[in-house]
């Protein structure tokens, strides 16, 4: 595989920039092309080749001891989910493993420069959903882990992610360093076209569907068109209803599907009816007050415990099911938040409650946030993060992907991922940094297939201390 770009002598350092927000430019100070031009001469303390490396050193820590340090805050029942999905591939074992990341990039070449970072950012955390104007974008979808960092980070985590999937649908390693690069190369493109706009053409930009729709291969294009019309047909909470709740025991309620859905022994006492209405008082304070007019229309009917994604099985994520007066459904989402796994790091969050750490970057990045987003701590002091349960999302198939439509699927999350970091920070010194010439794509690529290695092996590591009996999973059917 070619690489291009000229390699430099001097020794990459990596750097953490001291500021704790992303970089917020004065606007009487230097022009888009001063601040590019700052970017650029970076190049000579940060070659871009170099962000090629990936190098486990002997200080490295144990992955498996790594992931088990959060144990002790989950729910115990719910680990043996978490490692038995992780367990089922080195992809989503890398899904389940950003903290594990975020310790190894700190050691990786960077230039010093912030933005509002996702902290979690791999392909299957991209994805379609409906605008409150009832739209379907294109976007990131979490951002549990969300905190001012390095935007390297972002880009390289998105970079390896797409190499492992390609490994796990059965595309060659060409195949995969290719989407990478075609996600370095979307980013860095479109970040110099977003360095170069107004501030607010930056903050109403989105990759909508249609923008999708005309990149999507011509044999392809119905059955996106399908998947969109379905979504936008109900909401997500008239779509998830009938799986989730129905009549029983003589009311509505949520079913019981343990160990995947249940209600603790808590959930069903009297007192809970109590803690449940001071909690919502307490969240309906975090909302604007029009929101509070529409939360108004719906009573709370009943709530349980839904075990979610991957990185998240064993946190506390309640679903709560609402009902308006004429028995329209709305399902909110009750996720415990936590410190982000860049803290170590990155830096603190400036948000003593990680709820509202995680409500704040989700709305600084995306281009329109959820009409429930708020945040509010538990009784048990733990904290949460609230949105719907699912509006309208469109999630990728990526078990169908050939070549093609990975590396497709790359350009729009680069491009995505491009708009994030520009809608939250100034970022016309990365744009001067990265140019208009392939090497940091090719780096990126070069990183993609080592890291992805790395990932290999800690997955492997995870499947020995399986076999020892030092890690407990529950397989699902």
């Amino acid at each position: 595989m070619k690489k291009t770009g000229k390699k430099s002598d001097q020794k990459p350092q990596p750097v953490v920039a001291a500021e704790q927000s992303p970089r917020v430019v004065d606007p009487h100070g230097p022009s888009v092309a001063e601040r590019m031009e700052a970017g650029k001469a970076l190049r000579t303390r940060v070659p871009r080749a170099a962000h090629a490396e990936w190098k486990r050193t002997a200080q490295r820590q144990d992955p498996v001891a790594l992931l088990q340090a959060s144990d002790a805050e989950r729910l115990p029942e719910l680990v043996p989910i978490r490692y038995g999905r992780m367990l089922a591939s080195p992809f989503a074992f890398f899904r389940g493993s950003a903290a594990v990341m975020a310790a190894d990039l700190v050691g990786t070449p960077a230039t010093g420069i912030r933005v509002q970072a996702c902290g979690d950012c791999h392909l299957a955390n991209f994805g379609g959903f409906a605008t409150p104007e009832r739209n379907i974008i294109f976007d990131i979808n979490d951002f549990d882990e969300t905190l001012p960092a390095p935007w390297e980070w972002d880009v390289k985590r998105l970079a390896a992610s797409f190499v492992l999937a390609a490994r796990s649908i059965g595309l060659s390693d060409g195949k995969g360093r290719d989407a990478a690069v075609s996600a370095a190369r979307a980013y860095r493109k479109r970040l110099r076209e977003f360095a170069g706009m107004h501030p607010l053409e930056v903050w109403y930009a989105r990759v909508t569907a249609e923008d999708v729709l005309t990149m999507v291969p011509a044999a392809r294009v119905a059955a996106l068109k399908a998947r969109i019309d379905k979504a936008l047909s109900g909401s997500g909470s008239e779509l998830d209803f009938p799986k989730l709740a129905g009549v029983v025991g003589g009311r509505t309620a949520i079913r019981d599907t343990p160990p995947l859905i249940f209600h603790p022994d808590f959930a069903r006492s009297k007192e809970f009816d109590e803690v449940l209405t001071q909690i919502f008082a307490a969240y309906r304070e975090t909302l604007s007050d029009d929101r509070r007019v529409l939360l108004d229309r719906y009573r709370v009917v009943d709530a349980a415990i839904k075990v979610v994604g991957v990185g998240s099985v064993g946190r506390r994520c309640w679903i709560v099911l609402m009902m308006s007066a004429s028995n329209d459904p709305l399902f909110l989402q009750f996720k415990e938040a936590v410190a982000s796994v860049l803290e170590p790091f990155a830096g603190a969050s400036a948000y003593a409650h990680h709820g509202q750490r995680v409500v704040v970057g989700q709305r600084l990045m995306q281009p329109a946030s959820d009409l429930f987003l708020g945040w509010v701590t538990g009784v048990n002091g733990k904290q949460f993060y609230v949105r719907q349960l699912r509006d309208a999302k469109i999630k990728p198939l990526i078990e169908t992907f050939d070549g093609e439509m990975l590396e497709l699927y790359a350009r729009i999350c680069g491009w995505s991922l491009a708009r994030a970091h520009a809608k939250s920070s100034e970022v016309a010194g990365i744009a001067g940094y990265l140019g208009s010439g392939d090497a940091f794509d090719d780096a990126v690529g070069d990183f993609a297939l080592a890291y992805a290695d790395q990932a290999e092996r800690d997955h492997a590591a995870l499947k020995a201390a399986v076999r020892r009996g030092a890690v407990t999973v529950h397989l699902e059917a």
